[in-house]
């Protein structure tokens, strides 16, 4: 069994810490290049051979009531709900651009509405993004999709969240972050408790599979005990998977952080400290670890398609639907088609201009080679299932693994010595010890790391614990 005692090791977690990437693409978004072709991207969504895969919508709501300080996400913060409309027809054309793309038969299996706050659509402006879905895609009628929705409990009531159980969504992801008020005034976000626990008993009480909650560690003035107070609340209410996410403070790179006080900030050790108490909280209460920073109950999909070695990374995060191609809208969207990633812009006007031409608004991206399909499946296979057999990766690649990846090996040595990861004449693994050290791990075998200024470039990343 998984315990605290044996997942958390101070040591090593301060000896291996370093910046480093999530890994939700491979290779990641730095590597994507704005002299992008998106003819690319339009060869892979016609490929026939891809009719087969199901499809997996991504759909980006960039506004905000109020901005929290610590936030790092494409938005935009008004208080004016008159911005919403505008934006509104901008998705409904791309949604008809893209889906002239494609072939539409094939079934939309995972949905995800992301911000900003979506919930800052009314309900009317909601039902109608939705029918616009509905009108150029196929959602699957039987509520077998996974749906998803982020949900700021501030902006959603419970006839919120009937509503959009009606739409067709069946699983929320909260924001929280965290309950001590103290913590709330220095992070621009005040949420009492009781607003978090009405919608998630609304959740309840009208049916969704899955409810997430978001919390992050390492914000101002939180300590070992208070964030323990916080765990302590949120166990009480029994969420189906948690994300207790470690603070980037990245100033230079987010204004809105020079808004809190960095002499408030935790200590490494306290932030070990309260790390440690997550850990020993989560696992205690019947969590699964599921890696990074996920945990889920053991009946959720997720520790189930983990069990089954069907998890998946995209820019969602962990994903239990293997293998669809991800269509990104709105501004900022990423999409993932085939062998090629293709992001969106970023900024509004360039978002609007581009789709008022009647044109994709895609501005950057990359089309993988074959070394990145081979380095994108290991990593993919040490993130979701903390094992790599080497015959899998032969077969699909066709290389001998000891050959192709000696240098890499060779590196993993220290992990070794350290308790980290097995090695064996047929497969890596990664031990208890090591999952919170995966992304680590995964480092190893990233080949953009290894080439002139990529070690220079990790400063663009989070740390890894």
């Amino acid at each position: 069994m998984t315990t605290a005692d044996t997942l958390f090791h101070p040591d090593l977690l301060a000896k291996y810490s370093a910046n480093g990437p999530r890994y939700t693409s491979y290779p990641t978004a730095l590597q994507f290049r704005d002299e992008f072709e998106p003819a690319d991207y339009l060869r892979a969504a016609a490929d026939p051979g891809a009719s087969d895969t199901d499809l997996s919508l991504y759909v980006h709501i960039p506004f905000c009531d109020t901005v929290c300080f610590y936030c790092g996400c494409n938005r935009i913060a008004t208080k004016n709900r008159a911005h919403a409309r505008p934006y509104l027809d901008l998705l409904k054309r791309e949604m008809a651009l893209q889906a002239a793309c494609f072939d539409t038969r094939r079934p939309v299996s995972q949905l995800h509405w992301g911000g900003g706050t979506p919930t800052f659509l009314s309900h009317d402006e909601m039902a109608e993004l939705m029918a616009a879905t509905r009108e150029h895609f196929a959602l699957r009628p039987d509520d077998a999709g996974e749906y998803s929705i982020e949900v700021d409990p501030r902006e959603a009531s419970p006839a919120t969240i009937e509503h959009l159980r009606k739409l067709g969504f069946n699983r929320l992801s909260l924001g929280v972050q965290d309950f001590d008020p103290r913590v709330q005034q220095a992070i621009n976000r005040i949420q009492p408790f009781g607003l978090t626990a009405s919608v998630m008993q609304a959740a309840r009480d009208n049916g969704f599979h899955s409810i997430g909650v978001d919390l992050i560690y390492g914000l101002p003035h939180q300590t070992a005990d208070s964030f323990s107070r916080t765990l302590d609340t949120m166990l009480e209410l029994a969420p189906e998977r948690l994300s207790v996410f470690a603070y980037a403070h990245m100033p230079q790179l987010f204004k809105m952080q020079r808004q809190m006080d960095e002499a408030t900030l935790p200590s490494p050790s306290m932030r070990l400290a309260i790390l440690q108490r997550v850990i020993e909280r989560l696992t205690g209460a019947g969590y699964v670890y599921i890696g990074m920073d996920h945990f889920a109950l053991p009946s959720d999909e997720l520790a189930r398609a983990q069990r089954q070695r069907t998890l998946q990374r995209n820019f969602q995060g962990y994903s239990t639907r293997a293998q669809c191609d991800l269509i990104g809208l709105g501004a900022s969207s990423i999409g993932k088609v085939g062998d090629v990633y293709a992001q969106n812009a970023k900024d509004l006007p360039a978002y609007t201009a581009a789709i008022e031409a009647g044109k994709l608004a895609i501005t950057r991206g990359v089309k993988l080679t074959a070394e990145d399909r081979l380095r994108r499946d290991v990593i993919t296979q040490l993130m979701c299932n903390l094992e790599l057999r080497f015959d899998e990766v032969e077969a699909a690649h066709g290389i001998r693994f000891t050959q192709t990846f000696e240098p890499e090996l060779a590196r993993l040595r220290d992990f070794e010595e350290d308790g980290l990861v097995s090695l064996t004449s047929d497969r890596l693994v990664v031990q208890t010890a090591g999952r919170m050290l995966v992304r680590n791990i995964a480092m190893v075998f990233d080949g953009y790391l290894r080439q002139q200024g990529g070690q220079h470039r990790l400063e663009r990343f989070s740390r890894t614990v």
